[in-house]
């Protein structure tokens, strides 16, 4: 069928699962009608965004095993492409086009280097190393203010068709830049995120899941696991290249704080978690919770405060400005309750329902 051919033969194996994945696309798809807000904009792209970081990090983590703490420096390499271009040279597709060139380019060589001089030590030193590169990366960005922006970050302008103030028609209804602008990371990212599914559902994924279980007898019956390790952690690297361009030209701006924090390195490896490591589909579910979460937790609060400002202590646990305290309870127990995360927890049940 094709769409087990799109899929690369790796279904939800779920029912709730299948309907929440068709909910969420369906959603996603239509947003801009369903959402005109520019908060709710907002928050959908970053969704679309989170969801291509993630399943790019889950490859590393999930399939291959491997804990890297510089994901988050692709994703800036890839953003800081973007703008720096358009901003030296003008806003165009021809600046788009070479910025995210010049950023694969840097991703490719800083993956490869990482994985040929790191990959070959073990597990918490190999996470300590991609740390500090990280860390060095970032306060590069910060203190090359004539070439980055500094602190201040760089604002640059969109291609005309992606820029707010474009309108066109089509079929009746009145299209402006920003959903066009939106409508390109939908396409983007569903592309990618089938062309990962192959990927880890084709014998290269199957070598690294191989690795992730044992590597040594991955090793020991012929497989180079250094170039496996290697080779995903560069596959890796660029997703998240992809992914962090794709921001850049949603917000129309990069920063330090919205692509190279350790923050975000946090959120992705919370998703992970979350969503089900190994699970691309766990990607998509998780970064939709946390998400919606981040964004709106604090307003559930600030309504449901007047309600509550008369108990004691209650009314001072649920005020707004300790929403992330219930963001971090609400976590705790998602961790606790699932495991083998969400998608995990709803494939167990599938599996014990049909027996």
């Amino acid at each position: 069928m094709l769409i087990d051919r799109l899929l690369s033969h790796d279904r939800p194996r779920s029912p709730w699962l299948t309907v929440a994945l068709v909910a969420i696309l369906v959603v996603l798809a239509l947003a801009p009608f369903f959402f005109p807000g520019a908060k709710s904009m907002s928050v959908v792209a970053k969704i679309l965004v989170f969801v291509l970081l993630v399943v790019s990090y889950d490859l590393l983590l999930g399939y291959t095993g491997i804990v890297s703490f510089a994901h988050t420096m692709f994703f800036g390499i890839g953003a800081y492409g973007i703008a720096i271009t358009s901003t030296k040279l003008g806003a165009g597709w021809g600046s788009v086009a070479l910025g995210l060139g010049m950023a694969f380019a840097v991703s490719v060589v800083l993956s490869l280097l990482i994985g040929l001089f790191s990959l070959r030590v073990k597990a918490i030193f190999f996470a300590m190393i991609t740390l500090a590169v990280a860390s060095a990366f970032q306060t590069l960005a910060s203190q090359l203010s004539d070439f980055t922006g500094g602190e201040d970050g760089l604002t640059f302008r969109n291609p005309e068709w992606l820029s707010p103030g474009f309108e066109t028609t089509w079929l009746g209804l009145a299209i402006d830049g920003r959903m066009l602008c939106y409508w390109l990371l939908f396409a983007v990212v569903l592309a990618l995120f089938l062309v990962m599914l192959r990927i880890v559902n084709s014998p290269f994924g199957r070598v690294l899941q191989a690795i992730r279980e044992n590597e040594f007898r991955a090793e020991a019956i012929g497989y180079r696991t250094v170039v496996y390790r290697t080779l995903s952690n560069v596959l890796s690297a660029l997703f998240a290249t992809i992914a962090g361009a794709l921001l850049a030209l949603w917000l129309r701006y990069v920063g330090p704080d919205t692509t190279l924090s350790f923050e975000i390195m946090l959120d992705v490896l919370l998703i992970v978690v979350i969503g089900g490591m190994g699970t691309l589909y766990g990607a998509v579910v998780g970064s939709v919770l946390f998400v919606i979460a981040q964004n709106y937790l604090q307003d559930l609060l600030r309504l449901s405060a007047p309600a509550l400002e008369d108990v004691p202590l209650l009314g001072a646990v649920v005020n707004p400005d300790r929403w992330l305290l219930w963001l971090g309870v609400l976590f705790v127990l998602a961790v606790y309750h699932f495991p083998s995360g969400i998608v995990g927890r709803l494939r167990a049940l599938a599996r014990k329902e049909a027996t």
